[in-house]
């Protein structure tokens, strides 16, 4: 599918492409399902998903949001760039007994006509499109009046934010635009949406406990493997070794200031933002 929108500027069509392939580096299955595996049931149970909604669940990844609301009964949508994404949550989908829609587009030229969906959401996914304003333009466009908006992000003061923050040191080249991890605050995800489209905003901050690593330089080698921002800036700083070691010293770092010990050798709280709104009449 071609995600340049009519009018979009060669740079910004770029910058989509570089994230889309960005997406695919590593291995995002493992990142979802062993690292926040319970995230897309907490967000499917903030929107109030139940049996008989029509929900689109945007930049789905593997369905970490989509089966879950498919579980409650709801007919649901996964949307993602990223193909290969799309076709690791239909293999899981099906091991788990679960039908849904999947359909490869872009969170900012979503496939859908206006007033479509019961409910929109998002799990960490939303957050990384380039154009911040766009794409929850189209969040509530699909959205039929009265219908939910639900968004789980990253805050930027929590550990992702900070994994986000260090890998922007170590790229060649600076994403233009604002940073995904502004989406972890309230302020500005609701000042993203069109003037009275969305009502009723609803938020809170929790924690999602990880418990996948042994130890810090157990996370360390996973990013370099699975993560794929960190698969990427590794790739661009290949040849240089002393770069490499640094940004190996940096994640084992971040990891160990967020440690503390456990049963399988380590557990690390990431923060994340809840939102929860209604589309306007």
């Amino acid at each position: 599918m071609d995600t340049h929108r009519p009018g979009q500027s060669g740079e910004a069509h770029e910058r989509k492409a570089q994230h889309r392939r960005m997406s695919a580096l590593g291995g995002y299955a493992a990142v979802a399902s062993e690292v926040v595996p319970g995230l897309g049931a907490v967000l499917s149970a903030e929107a109030g998903i139940s049996a008989g909604d029509y929900v689109l669940d945007v930049a789905a990844g593997t369905g970490n949001a989509s089966i879950p609301a498919a579980q409650a009964g709801a007919r649901v949508v996964a949307l993602d760039l990223n193909p290969e994404l799309l076709e690791a949550g239909r293999s899981l989908a099906g091991a788990q007994g679960v039908e849904l829609d999947w359909v490869e587009g872009d969170a900012e030229d979503l496939p859908f006509q206006g007033d479509t969906f019961d409910a929109v959401i998002s799990c960490a996914g939303v957050m990384f499109a380039p154009d911040h304003r766009q794409a929850a333009a189209e969040l509530v466009r699909v959205c039929r009046p009265g219908g939910t908006i639900a968004l789980l992000n990253w805050t930027p003061e929590g550990f992702v934010g900070e994994l986000i923050a260090i890998m922007g040191d170590y790229q060649r080249s600076q994403p233009a635009g604002p940073g995904a991890p502004l989406w972890g605050r309230e302020d500005y995800v609701t000042g993203l949406f069109p003037h009275g489209t969305v009502t009723g905003w609803r938020s809170r901050k929790e924690m999602a406990t990880v418990d996948r690593f042994e130890d810090p330089e157990h996370f360390q080698e996973f990013c370099k493997t699975n993560l794929g921002p960190a698969v990427g800036v590794y790739r661009g700083i290949g040849n240089d070794p002393e770069r490499s070691a640094a940004l190996d010293r940096e994640l084992s770092s971040l990891a160990e200031r967020h440690a503390r010990g456990s049963a399988r050798g380590m557990e690390m709280d990431w923060e994340y933002l809840l939102l929860r709104g209604t589309a306007a009449g």
